[in-house]
C-alpha cells in the first residue's frame, strides 16, 4: 500500500471512529447496562448515559485507524481480481487481522468505559486508577479475548457483506458505489452481524464487569455464557439486541460511510484533484 492509501486510511479510520462512537454512546451506554448482571435500573438506567465518554473519545481515533489501516493492508497484500470468488475470503481475513490489531487500543478503553457506564457516579480517570492500583495491566486487557472472540465472528459477517453489497449495487448502476450508497451498505450489513453476534457481546460485558478474582473474571466466554444461558435462558444471550442493532446499524452507516468520504476525499486531494 502506497503512502498516500496509508495516510488516507489512517486519517479517514481514526475520524470515522470518532463520529460514530460521540454521536452513539448513549445508545452503546444502554446496551451495557441491560447487559449488565445488576440489572438495567441498578447499573443507572437512563440516569448520566455520557458516563465514560472520555475514555470512548480518547481510544476512538486509534482503534479505528489502526483496523482500517490493518484492514487495508492485508486486502492490497492479499490482492486478487475482483470478480474473483476468492474476494469474501480476502475480505473475512482482513477484516480478522484488523480486529485482533484494533482490540490492542479498544479493550482498555472499553474496559474503563463499561465500568463507568455503570457506575455514573465514578470519574473516568478514577476508574482507570483503580483498575491499575488493583489488578495491573491485565486488568485494562480483562476480556480481551472475548472482545476478540466477538469482534471477528462480527467482522466475518459484516465486512465481506458490506463489500458484496457495494459491488453489487456498483455493478446494478454500472459505475462505482457513492459514500451515501456505501453507508446504507454498512448499515444493512451491521444491522445483521450486531443481530447475530450478541450473544457473544453479552460474554464480553459479563466478563468485563465481574468483580476481580471472580469466576466470570478469568474471560472463559463459553463459562460466562453457560452462567447467562442458566440464569437467564435465551432472553439473557440476547439482552441489549434491540438497542446493539440499532447503534450498530447507525454506527454502519456513519462508519463506513464516513470511512469511504474521507478515504476519497484524501486521496482525491493527494492526486491533485479540486
Amino acid at each position: 500500500m502506497d503512502r498516500p492509501g496509508f495516510v488516507a486510511s489512517l486519517v479517514a479510520g481514526g475520524v470515522a471512529g470518532v463520529s460514530v462512537d460521540l454521536i452513539l454512546f448513549p445508545l452503546d451506554t444502554i446496551k451495557t447496562r441491560l447487559q449488565s448482571p445488576q440489572g438495567f435500573n441498578k447499573a443507572g438506567g437512563f440516569h448520566g448515559i455520557y458516563a465514560g465518554v472520555p475514555s470512548a473519545a480518547i481510544g476512538s481515533f486509534p482503534n479505528a485507524a489502526a483496523f482500517f489501516i490493518t484492514y487495508e493492508y492485508v486486502k492490497w497484500l492479499l490482492h486478487t481480481d475482483s470478480s474473483s470468488y476468492l474476494m469474501p475470503g480476502k475480505h473475512m481475513l482482513a477484516a480478522s487481522g484488523g480486529e485482533v490489531v484494533a482490540c490492542l487500543i479498544r479493550v482498555p478503553s472499553e474496559v474503563v468505559k463499561q465500568r463507568a457506564q455503570v457506575s455514573a457516579s465514578s470519574r473516568t480517570f478514577q476508574i482507570f486508577s483503580n483498575i491499575l492500583y488493583e489488578e495491573g495491566i491485565r486488568g485494562l486487557y480483562r476480556g480481551y479475548k472475548s472482545t476478540v472472540l466477538r469482534e471477528i465472528p462480527f467482522s466475518l459477517v459484516q465486512f465481506p457483506l458490506w463489500e458484496s453489497l457495494k459491488a453489487l449495487w456498483s455493478r446494478r448502476q454500472g459505475r462505482a458505489a457513492e459514500s451515501w450508497q456505501s453507508a446504507v451498505c454498512g448499515a444493512l450489513a451491521g444491522g445483521f452481524a450486531a443481530a447475530v453476534t450478541t450473544p457473544l457481546d453479552v460474554a464480553k460485558t459479563r466478563i468485563m464487569l465481574a468483580k476481580a478474582g471472580s469466576s466470570s473474571a478469568s474471560g472463559n466466554v463459553l463459562s460466562a455464557l453457560h452462567g447467562v444461558w442458566r440464569s437467564q435462558g435465551l432472553t439473557g444471550l440476547f439482552a441489549g439486541v434491540v438497542p446493539r442493532v440499532a447503534a450498530i446499524s447507525l454506527g454502519g452507516f456513519i462508519f463506513l460511510g464516513a470511512y469511504d468520504k474521507t478515504r476519497s476525499f484524501l486521496l482525491g486531494v493527494g492526486a491533485g484533484r479540486p
